[in-house]
């Protein structure tokens, strides 16, 4: 039976290959997929793996240790308190819309019960599926399921080595590695995602740049995968954090530390398409737990990052690192708290919004909804806003429901003297105005 699958598998992904030389068209669903996660604005990102176990982030693995001695933590790994109900309802209570987890990273090891290697979490002491779970309690919620997958494998003798995971004792692993072996791997996982867990938002491919060095560039065969998982789900969106501009096939665009237009981090310097665009950014200063990283960013920058993001027109995939045993750290579910609770006064500058054209982007920035702006100033040392006298302002008032402010008109500009503000919202203004 296997063979037979196997059989069917490699021509199904012919025929793909061979529409996938086409361009790429999306389908209503898509489309319609689009619009629903530029509407979300907030996900929250999971990076949870059996590297939690050495608490020392998702990269512990690239820092010089063996592999194998690396998988014997599999045999100790049991996150007894793992309750993905109560993940989902914290994250949902942040404000957040959609979830994603990391299915599998660069360590290699599988969260969930796939048939296609033996190093997943059925093969622990937990011996549970935890994205069955995670899936379940999200389908239930009502918040969007999307899944990371790493292009890279740092145990696989059979994905050709790049530029990382050089010294984890892989004994036969090359440059050339086996890539239709190794391909058809991930192509099979990738079915598994997309066929036993339900409507998923999307895949998030991460990965690409471990390749970015090669002399000739590297196929990853992107064509063929893309295609495959829109033929499994038409509506599940293709992302991929290769900081480059879009590739054919993929449906969003990521920024990786960033939001769009900024570079501070070194990894977002591309140009920005017309696609939904996505910043992910940590909690934190890890993505994967890390012991020793409590310096977590207060509860005022992380709304100020959701606020600057949505000015972008982009949505903030913002992370946390779960515990070894399963739970969130109390000081991320604390911070979700502050959002939500923000979220839950000012939601509606931030969902279902579009880029505004007024402010600076870093100390005042704004969102629009129709022809409502909401201008957002994000610091309490300005004291006067002036802004152009078009697009035409009608209105400006303290959001939601305060004093309107009445303008000096100033050689064409408008000239509005702030209130006093300070605290976790700052200001918001709201106007009326022509787009």
């Amino acid at each position: 039976m296997k063979n037979v699958f196997t059989s069917l598998l490699l021509f199904f992904c012919t025929l793909l290959s061979a529409s996938a030389q086409t361009a790429y068209v999306p389908t209503a669903e898509n489309l319609q997929s689009r619009k629903e996660f530029s509407d979300a604005r907030f996900g929250v990102f999971l990076h949870w793996g059996l590297y939690a176990m050495f608490a020392q982030g998702e990269w512990y693995m690239n820092t010089g240790v063996d592999c194998h001695e690396y998988a014997k933590a599999a045999q100790a790994f049991y996150p007894h308190r793992f309750d993905a109900r109560a993940w989902v309802r914290a994250i949902k209570a942040g404000g957040a819309k959609y979830i994603c987890f990391t299915t599998r990273h660069h360590e290699g090891f599988s969260m969930w019960d796939t048939k296609q290697s033996p190093y997943n979490i059925m093969h622990t002491p937990y011996g549970r599926d935890v994205l069955r779970q995670l899936a379940d309690a999200c389908h239930e919620e009502g918040l969007r399921l999307h899944l990371y997958y790493s292009h890279l494998d740092w145990t696989r003798e059979d994905y050709p080595l790049g530029r990382t995971g050089l010294t984890t004792g892989r004994k036969h692993a090359s440059k050339e590695g086996n890539w239709p072996q190794y391909y058809d791997f991930m192509n099979r996982q990738l079915h598994e995602l997309l066929t036993q867990y339900g409507e998923i938002g999307a895949i998030w491919f991460d990965g690409w740049w471990d390749h970015d060095e090669d002399p000739v560039p590297f196929n990853w065969q992107l064509d063929e995968q893309y295609a495959l998982i829109h033929e499994l789900q038409p509506a599940c969106l293709v992302g991929n954090n290769h900081h480059q501009t879009p590739y054919a096939g993929e449906d969003i665009q990521i920024f990786e530390r960033d939001v769009p237009g900024e570079n501070k981090a070194g990894l977002s310097g591309q140009d920005i398409s017309r696609l939904p665009l996505e910043t992910c950014q940590t909690m934190n200063g890890m993505w994967g737990y890390k012991i020793k990283d409590q310096n977590y960013k207060s509860p005022t920058e992380l709304i100020r990052l959701l606020v600057r993001t949505s000015g972008k027109g982009a949505n903030l995939l913002l992370n946390i690192g779960p515990q070894p045993d399963g739970t969130l750290p109390d000081t991320a579910v604390a911070r979700l708290q502050e959002m939500g609770k923000w979220l839950a006064q000012n939601g509606e500058t931030i969902y279902a919004t579009e880029a505004g054209h007024v402010g600076d982007g870093e100390h005042v920035t704004s969102t629009r909804k129709d022809d409502r702006l909401f201008i957002h100033v994000l610091t309490d040392s300005i004291e006067t806003l002036t802004l152009p006298d078009r697009p035409t302002l009608r209105s400006l008032r303290i959001y939601p429901d305060g004093a309107t402010l009445t303008p000096q008109r100033l050689n064409g500009q408008l000239l509005y003297t702030l209130p006093q503000h300070k605290g976790l919202a700052d200001l918001i203004l709201e106007g009326r105005s022509d787009k």
